[in-house]
C-alpha cells in the first residue's frame, strides 16, 4: 500500500572517528545474541524505534535504552531523532558495525533496484529521507506487536517476518507485492499471511485492484489471508462494502491500525460476522506445507 508522506527526521550522529579494525574485532566480540537478532532485523526492515525495540526484546525501558546507548557507541547502530511524530524518540538503523556483521542488507525502502550505498551513513540517510518511513513503521509494528505477545504465551511463536522486498524477491512468480509476510502460531495452528498496510491515501478501487494480484500465487503456492490495516472503523467498513460479493481466490481480512493483532482483530470480508483471532483466519500452506519447516528461508524452498 501507499505509504503517508513525512518530513525528513534528523540527521544521524555520526561525529566520532571511525573504529580502527582491531577496535571493531573487540567490538563484534561484545554483541549478544539479542543485539545480533536487532541487527539482523534493521538489516532487513530497515528502522525501529526505542520503543519498538523495548517491546520486542526488552524486559524494560531502562534496559533497552543502557543497551542501545551502547551498540552506539560502538557503532553497531545509528540512531536519530524522529521529529515527525512529535514524541522526539529515536529511531535505529544499522550502524557500520551492524553492516559488517551483515553486509547483504536491503539498501533502499525507496527503489529494490537502487546502488549499494557507500556507507551506513548513506544508507541511514536514504531510510531518513524516504516517504516510506512513517509505513515502514507501520508495517513493522504489527510484527512488533505479535513479538511482544510471544513474551507472555508460550504456545505463540512468529515463525516468519520477511519484509516487502524480501516477500516480493521470494514471490516473484506471482507478482504480488505485499508490505510484509508472516507465519503466526498460535491456539496449535500456524497461520501464514501477507500484510496490506494502508494508510488511506488510496482509493479503494486501487485496493481492491492490487488484491487480485494473489490469485496468481494461489495457482501454485499457499493461500494466505491477506491482512488489510486500515487507520480507522470507517476506511474499515467501506472497505468490507467494496468487497462485498467481490470474488476472491485468497481470504482478505481486515482490521485497525490500534488493535493487536494476535488477538480477535480481524473481520473476513466474506464472512463479516465476529471479529477472529489472527490463528483462527483460514490459511493453507500449500502442496510443499512449508510451515513446518520455518527456517527455511530461501525463495526456492518456498515455491
Amino acid at each position: 500500500m501507499s505509504s503517508e508522506s513525512s518530513t525528513p527526521a534528523s540527521r544521524p550522529s555520526s561525529s566520532r572517528s571511525p573504529a580502527s579494525r582491531c577496535q571493531r574485532l573487540a567490538y563484534l566480540r561484545r554483541l549478544t545474541m539479542r543485539d545480533r537478532q536487532l541487527l539482523a532485523w534493521l538489516a532487513e526492515h530497515y528502522v525501529l524505534s526505542t520503543d519498538q525495540i523495548t517491546q520486542a526484546l526488552f524486559p524494560s525501558a531502562r534496559s533497552a535504552r543502557l543497551r542501545l546507548a551502547t551498540l552506539h557507541a560502538i557503532d553497531a547502530v545509528h540512531r536519530f531523532v524522529d521529529v515527525t511524530t512529535g514524541d522526539n524518540q529515536h529511531l535505529y538503523t544499522l550502524g557500520p558495525l551492524g553492516m559488517l556483521v551483515y553486509p547483504t542488507t536491503y539498501t533502499d525502502p525507496q527503489r529494490a533496484d537502487a546502488r549499494p550505498p557507500r556507507s551506513s551513513i548513506e544508507r541511514t540517510e536514504r531510510i531518513i529521507g524516504s516517504p516510506r518511513l512513517r509505513h515502514l513503521l507501520g508495517t513493522n509494528q504489527l510484527f512488533v506487536d505479535l513479538l511482544a505477545y510471544t513474551r507472555s504465551d508460550a504456545g505463540a511463536r512468529l515463525m516468519r517476518w520477511w519484509s516487502e522486498q524480501h516477500a516480493t524477491a521470494a514471490y516473484a512468480l506471482a507478482e504480488i507485492r505485499p508490505d510484509a509476510h508472516g507465519i503466526w502460531q498460535a491456539g496449535g495452528r500456524a497461520v501464514g499471511f501477507f500484510l496490506e498496510h494502508d494508510n488511506g491515501t488510496e482509493p479503494l478501487a486501487r485496493v481492491v485492484r492490487k488484491l487480485r494480484g494473489y490469485e496468481r500465487l494461489a495457482e501454485f503456492g499457499p493461500r494466505y489471508p491477506v491482512l488489510l490495516r486500515v487507520p480507522n472503523r470507517r476506511r474499515e467498513a467501506n472497505l468490507i462494502d467494496a468487497l462485498a460479493g467481490v470474488p476472491t481466490v485468497m481470504p482478505i481480512a481486515a482490521g485497525l491500525h490500534g488493535e493487536h493483532p494476535a488477538g480477535p482483530a480481524w473481520t473476513l470480508t466474506a464472512d463479516p460476522g465476529p471479529r477472529r483471532w489472527l490463528h483462527e483466519l483460514p490459511s493453507d500452506h500449500g502442496p510443499r506445507n512449508i510451515a513446518t519447516n520455518p527456517h527455511r528461508f530461501d525463495a526456492e524452498d518456498d515455491l
